[in-house]
């Protein structure tokens, strides 16, 4: 039988195991709010973080910014680095923070081009076109891609463009460029194929190369020059004249024909004047869009090239339009824009 001191006394160790364990329970408890139970980087390691944080810090610009007190906890308990809010007074740029290269892309070109190293010259040429943000760089360089262009299409230098062919038995100069869409006039011009290009001088077993790829033109009327491309890429630049009064027509065509030594049909009257005579104003070559009484030609009046002062054709220098009616074939756009 208990008694009831027995009863008490048992009650009251009862209590104390309570009141003991509700204690152990609130220390516990204090200690996670404090410690975060081992999330709490060791004083060496916030030591290293802070330091090696204020050291990149220092490295970067002084921007105009207001910075939070302190850091912030991240919900994983780590600590976060001090966010930044930049003021309205310094607007952020969306170009590429980082040095221009180009300049000295542009070095290297010409240096590769006075070693004759064509193809290299023409690579690094393209990618300064593709990263300067200078007029005077880009006009260097699109110079400099011009002649290195010309000289690689015009001559038996191999490119990655060109393909070789071995001369057969049989074989007519005229066939090979029909064949390959090339024109007559580049393919003997850039082989130095020997004889008059109406008798070229070829034999069985003679190697040629020949250019295969896709020319396209862009005419402005704005600033009175003709981009000519290869395959999308920039080849090189000629100024232009265009039409008096906005008469050059903008929109999208093609060369239809071409001819050497034109005649030209006088619009007011029809009247036909012939090559060489002196009112004749087509200069050396045509090439002719696909809207009527519109083209592409020389001229006699070199000082009216860069104006508009035309009737309406697009003008270039006979030099300059010797040159491409060498390379563009029939069928090879052209944009007009203002």
């Amino acid at each position: 039988m208990m008694y009831l001191d027995d009863i008490d006394r048992r009650r009251s160790r009862t209590g104390c195991f309570a009141l003991i364990g509700l204690a152990a329970l609130i220390v516990v408890g204090v200690v996670w709010l404090v410690w975060g139970r081992g999330d709490r980087l060791p004083a060496e390691s916030e030591e290293e973080v802070t330091a090696a944080l204020a050291e990149r810090l220092d490295s970067v610009a002084p921007v105009e910014e207001t910075v939070e007190p302190a850091a912030t906890a991240t919900t994983s308990g780590r600590r976060a680095a001090p966010r930044t809010a930049q003021t309205a007074s310094a607007p952020v740029s969306d170009q590429p923070r980082g040095e221009d290269r180009s300049p000295q892309l542009l070095e290297e070109a010409k240096a590769a081009r006075e070693r004759e190293d064509f193809l290299r010259a023409r690579e690094l040429g393209w990618q300064v076109l593709e990263q300067t943000r200078s007029s005077s760089v880009r006009e260097a360089a699109e110079a400099l891609l011009g002649e290195v262009n010309i000289e690689l299409v015009t001559t038996p230098r191999p490119m990655p463009e060109k393909i070789e062919y071995t001369i057969r038995s049989g074989d007519m100069l005229y066939l090979i460029a029909r064949r390959h869409g090339v024109n007559l006039e580049l393919l003997h011009h850039s082989n130095r194929i020997r004889g008059p290009i109406e008798r070229p001088s070829i034999r069985p077993g003679d190697i040629i190369r020949i250019l295969q790829a896709d020319f396209s033109i862009e005419v402005s009327k704005t600033r009175n020059d003709l981009v000519l491309k290869m395959n999308d890429k920039f080849f090189k630049r000629y100024p232009v004249g265009t039409g008096e009064y906005a008469s050059t027509p903008i929109g999208d065509f093609k060369i239809v024909n071409r001819m050497t030594e034109p005649v030209w049909y006088r619009p007011s009257d029809g009247r036909v004047i012939p090559f060489g005579h002196e009112e004749n104003l087509l200069g050396t070559h045509w090439l002719g869009l696909d809207v009527r009484g519109y083209g592409i030609h020389g001229t006699w009046a070199p000082e009216t090239i860069g104006y508009q002062m035309s009737d309406g054709c697009v003008r270039m220098l006979n030099e300059d339009v010797k040159e491409l009616f060498m390379l563009v074939t029939e069928g090879t756009p052209v944009r007009i824009v203002e």
